[in-house]
């Protein structure tokens, strides 16, 4: 089911509003939808925080975006979101409030590994390194101008469930259902992050985006093999290109009409191609005690806690 925003039109990347004064950070953008959120983004105004986890290719995607838009306020960190200790210390040495957190990088059917701290590669990275970026940077956020944070989903977490007992693959493994597991992972937390800041009062948007079916390296990166075989050729007859597809993140992030709770992803068929409208999401991961649970074993695995505590509340 889709439903239209209240846009004039197709909603395209003209329609971003001035975004000067704006500090956002996007996760994963040395390429793909990252890069395209962050190119525009920055095109209308914004200083824009690309991460990357390779500064090689990072520093090229820097490169490339001063390149396209001379005199842009860009810049480069290093960020890890596999990794714990880099989300700590990118979020450490960060000494601005941010504006917009765009959850964007990720990674797709890999072969089953696990991260630095020990978790399932995809659950970590996908889910648990945002969890707790967004967490440690809420502070930043509700400093914040407008502050949003969008978390990047995708329609394949309608395939997903929390395997709570088997989170990190040991006994049952498969590329395609852990990718699905973090991806619905994803929804569950950007609901209940709206929830818990709505309940708190806390002037933050949390927002959903999917980019439906979008040609992006996820496709060439990830998966081995046959399914790697099988992606690139439905990458070249099938999905829609990335400026497209970033669409539905660009209107998360910047549209004024957002708002906190909705999902938005391509109004074509199947939600796989075309652009922004408000999509639903699988009806199980609209369950607050699902998303309960997952939170709460969220903080425990990362040991980040998140404070939705009033400003000057007396402790």
């Amino acid at each position: 089911m889709t439903t239209a925003l209240d846009v004039p039109g197709r909603w395209t990347a003209d329609h971003i509003p001035d975004q000067t004064g704006r500090t956002v950070v996007v996760t994963g953008a040395n390429s793909g939808l990252g890069y395209v959120t962050a190119r525009e983004l920055a095109r209308h105004g914004a200083h824009v925080i690309l991460t990357a986890r390779n500064t090689d290719k990072g520093t090229a995607a820097l490169d490339r975006l001063r390149a396209e838009l001379p005199g842009s306020a860009v810049e480069l960190r290093a960020l890890d979101l596999a990794d714990l200790d880099s989300v700590h210390a990118f979020t450490g040495a960060l000494d601005t409030p941010v504006d917009v957190l765009v959850n964007n990088a990720g990674i797709m059917m890999p072969p089953r590994s696990l991260t630095k701290q020990g978790f399932e590669a995809q659950f970590g990275t996908n889910h648990l390194g945002h969890f707790a970026l967004t967490g440690l940077l809420l502070e930043r956020l509700r400093a914040g101008r407008d502050p949003r944070v969008v978390t990047v989903s995708s329609t394949l977490h309608k395939n997903g469930a929390i395997h709570f007992d088997d989170l990190d693959g040991q006994r049952s493994y498969t590329p395609r259902g852990f990718y699905a597991q973090s991806k619905y992972a994803n929804v569950l937390f950007g609901l209940e992050l709206d929830r818990r800041l709505r309940a708190s009062a806390v002037p933050v948007r949390s927002v959903l985006a999917h980019p439906g079916y979008s040609a992006t390296n996820l496709q060439s990166s990830g998966p081995t093999g046959l399914l790697k075989a099988i992606l690139k050729v439905t990458n070249r007859l099938v999905a829609q290109d990335v400026e497209t597809g970033a669409l539905n993140q660009l209107y998360a992030a910047a549209a004024p009409n957002a708002q906190g709770g909705q999902f938005i992803g391509p109004d074509g068929r199947n939600e796989a191609k075309g652009h922004p409208t408000l999509v639903q999401p699988a009806e199980s991961a609209t369950d607050p005690e699902t998303a309960h649970r997952l939170w709460d074993l969220s903080e425990q695995l990362t040991g980040v806690r998140y404070d939705f505590a009033p400003h000057g509340a007396a402790d």
